[in-house]
């Protein structure tokens, strides 16, 4: 999670040593990658018009140097500089222009500065594009559910209900610019291409970001079920199936994914403390509904559903733990929303029901087989995101490449050369 998940951090000093920021995660943030600096101009010169070459180096520029300053942390206005950007890009990409595979784009990971990655492809460029604008929308969605100023009684965490709201706006629009990325720029992109890409821009990694951020976009309708008197339980549990369901698909697209790199382990056990929360949610909710049966077995069938349940939310904290401490470490946010809720509830009907059923338990062991629980359709789904238009600069009638002097093509070479 790099700069751009890392507020607040915790900072910590011991004696002389370098003082440690451990970012705290609500949202998984892939690693925030950059542009590289280059002069576009020098690689297009003589093929694309001088105010074209201009505006296509003012723009890139511009983004670079916000997230610079900013450490990647002024989301808006990195938005709006990707957004100005990508219609000017655009026009590389065009077949009739001859431009694709001219330009050698570099990117790197904003954290440490290292290059990742250098392809002679425009398409490689507007990948990351896109890509760096949803990582943005998952950082400012985890931002906003991380807001350390949002407490309630006793200094215990409490996110407002509007920003959980504007969470789940920013999470769908993240996902609907991934599975962008996965159907519609990826999947056409030559072997050559898509096997030097950073490991982060696989396909099963892009398709399960977009699918864990539907997840926790459920995660949190969830919670404002859990606070609106009007929700009934039957909705309760079919958010609860749903978030189930959705971290199901996105551990199983990041399996079958290369994750060989730390980070891409790290993603794996976000996924996977995720997943268990998610069931121990579902078959509370599961057993809730049993419960209110008329049939003196759905009662033990509820039991087991409550005692599965408390399993699970212990195994929770066991994987919240596992992925804290995997590299690079972060810290898990104070338990609030659906899951304060459910830490409170759980252990102790689970407790009461053990205790009132636990003798029929023993007798009926075939009781004891957890039920399915049920399937519903998806709820949420991505954004629609479609390619802006390309710039008006790139369809003039006129457009004429600027031709070179020979004097001008000497000039260029000893600047070159001096460099």
């Amino acid at each position: 999670m790099g700069c751009t998940s890392s507020v607040p951090t915790k900072i910590y000093s011991i004696g002389k040593k370098k003082k440690l920021n451990i970012p705290q995660v609500v949202v998984f943030i892939p690693k925030l990658r950059i542009p590289v600096e280059f002069d576009i101009r020098k690689s297009l010169k003589g093929l694309v018009p001088r105010d074209l070459l201009d505006r296509l180096f003012s723009l890139r520029s511009q983004i670079i140097l916000i997230a610079e300053d900013t450490c990647g942390s002024a989301f808006h206005e990195l938005q709006r500089a990707l957004e100005d950007y990508l219609p000017v890009l655009l026009g590389l990409t065009k077949k009739e222009f001859g431009l694709e595979g001219m330009v050698e784009f570099k990117w790197k990971n904003l954290l440490d500065g290292r290059q990742e990655c250098c392809l002679t492809s425009s398409w490689f460029e507007v990948l990351s594009v896109v890509h760096m604008m949803a990582v943005l929308l998952l950082s400012e969605a985890n931002a906003l559910l991380i807001n350390p100023t949002s407490t309630g009684e006793g200094g215990e965490t409490s996110v407002p209900e509007e920003s959980k709201k504007d969470a789940i706006e920013l999470l769908i629009k993240a996902s609907g610019y991934l599975e962008f990325c996965v159907r519609c720029i990826l999947a056409p992109l030559p072997q050559e291409i898509k096997s030097r890409l950073p490991k982060e821009m696989q396909e099963g990694i892009l398709e399960a970001l977009s699918i864990q951020a539907l997840g926790q976009g459920t995660e949190l309708q969830l919670g404002l079920a859990v606070e609106s008197i009007k929700a009934t339980l039957s909705v309760k549990r079919r958010l609860a199936c749903e978030q189930l369901a959705y971290y199901a698909q996105a551990h199983f697209c990041l399996s079958a994914s290369n994750l060989s790199e730390e980070y891409g382990k790290k993603h794996l056990s976000f996924i996977r403390w995720k997943y268990l929360e998610a069931k121990a949610a579902a078959y509370y909710y599961h057993g809730l509904i049993l419960d209110k049966g008329k049939d003196p077995s759905s009662h033990v069938i509820a039991a087991c559903c409550f005692l599965a349940a408390d399993e699970l939310l212990t195994n929770s904290r066991k994987a919240c733990l596992g992925f804290c401490i995997a590299k690079p470490v972060t810290r898990a946010p104070p338990v609030w929303g659906i899951m304060k809720h459910l830490h409170h509830k759980i252990p102790d009907i689970a407790l009461r029901k053990s205790q009132m059923y636990g003798y029929l338990l023993e007798e009926e062991k075939a009781l004891q087989s957890l039920p399915d629980l049920p399937d519903f359709q998806l709820s949420l789904r991505p954004d629609d995101f479609n390619m802006p238009e390309i710039d008006p600069a790139w369809e003039c009638d006129k457009w004429e490449p600027e031709v070179q002097s020979l004097k001008e093509h000497l000039k260029d070479g000893e600047h070159e050369s001096q460099a």
